[in-house]
């Protein structure tokens, strides 16, 4: 039993040594934080809308984004996996939009996307939200763009 004890000790000893010299310790990683996803009820969006906010949603199945702008406009750069429906030629192209979709309208600072989004409204659509600020501001907020 003395020699249980003993060898006990020694290797406690022997741990406390390796711990103060620091040959025992290995470096123990945080788990990462995991990221908070804020979801999104899309049906109960106002009409006005953050870049941020349409970032978070626009690959979600029932998102449609449009962009008003001109074809060379939305040549020159876009948000990534957008429609291109120029404003200059909406109406010929309004039966294109879904109906069972909430649709976001941009253009370059959210003057003519806010037009549009005032049209549809007052032509019977309810699930239409203008991005404010445009491209512009999501650009600025650090959002790809091609």
């Amino acid at each position: 039993m003395k020699g249980k004890r003993a060898v006990s000790f020694v290797l406690l000893l022997l741990s406390l040594v390796f711990a103060a010299c620091g040959g025992g310790e290995t470096a123990v990683e945080e788990p990462a934080a995991a990221a908070v996803v804020e979801v999104v009820d899309v049906a109960a969006l106002p009409d006005e809308i953050s870049v941020e906010t349409v970032h978070q949603i626009q690959a979600q199945d029932g998102v449609f984004v449009i962009d008003v702008r001109e074809q060379s406009e939305y040549d020159e750069w876009h948000i990534p996996g957008v429609t291109l429906m120029p404003m200059s030629e909406f109406e010929q192209h309004i039966d294109q939009l879904p109906k069972d979709k909430e649709i976001i309208v941009t253009c370059n600072s959210g003057n003519r996307s806010g037009q549009v989004t005032d049209f549809l409204l007052q032509n019977g659509y309810t699930n239409v939200h203008n991005m404010q600020g445009g491209i512009k501001a999501w650009d600025a907020a650090g959002f790809e763009t091609e």
